[in-house]
């Protein structure tokens, strides 16, 4: 990956720690929360520099390490008494404002594909419309939040449509990626996720993302 240029490791850099930045917002700044994020970048970021991720023959594949935890951690979260709690107290509207973050997010992508290092597939040239949730995440927050004028269906409707793209996406990059499963994009895989920094976007972003809709969808619907 040395042929990408330095601004566009700035660009995703940036995107991530606004993208913690926000939800350390939405939760209070919670100093439990900031440890835990710590430590599980740390973890990843000497895992992702020293090419663990890119041994990509394996089954199944290591990349699992990367995005399982997160997911289970989720799941905790939802089932647990102390969970629930934390969950109580995330601010829905700051959760929504959060996902302004899939602009630059997107942007990213499509930088990835100009350098031959994620398929066309990806971004929104492909397939790829999350940046539509990105865009219009400004307009419901104000719309819904601050001046209340959406009804709880429609801004159920857009954390439906918004979780049901970052389904899209997830599935093509893990499609698309050069492990044993890969079924498309066999010209140009999505190589890009399998190094540091660009591995924060499934191990940090996507969980924050996909929490972030669920915990909104949950509240809305209680």
């Amino acid at each position: 990956m040395e042929h990408l240029p330095l601004s566009l490791y700035l660009l995703f850099v940036l995107t991530a720690l606004l993208t913690l930045i926000l939800f350390f917002r939405a939760a209070g700044f919670s100093k439990g929360l900031i440890s835990i994020f710590s430590l599980w970048l740390i973890i990843q970021s000497i895992l992702s520099i020293s090419g663990f991720y890119q041994v990509t023959n394996l089954m199944p594949p290591r990349f699992i390490l990367l995005i399982l935890p997160p997911i289970i951690l989720i799941v905790i979260t939802f089932l647990t008494k102390n969970g629930k709690n934390f969950i109580a107290r995330l601010d829905i509207g700051k959760l929504t404002i959060l996902h302004i973050i899939r602009i630059p997010v997107e942007l990213t992508l499509y930088w990835l594909f100009l350098h031959k290092a994620v398929p066309e597939v990806m971004t929104f040239e492909g397939r790829n419309f999350d940046i539509l949730c990105g865009i219009t995440a400004p307009l419901v927050y104000y719309f819904g939040y601050v001046k209340n004028v959406l009804n709880k269906k429609v801004l159920l409707a857009w954390n439906i449509i918004c979780l049901l793209l970052l389904v899209n996406i997830v599935s093509t990059a893990l499609l698309s990626a050069p492990f044993p499963t890969q079924q498309i994009a066999f010209s140009q895989p999505n190589i890009a996720l399998l190094y540091f920094p660009f591995t924060l976007l499934p191990g940090l972003i996507v969980p924050i993302v996909l929490f972030s809709h669920l915990v909104s969808i949950r509240k809305l619907i209680d």
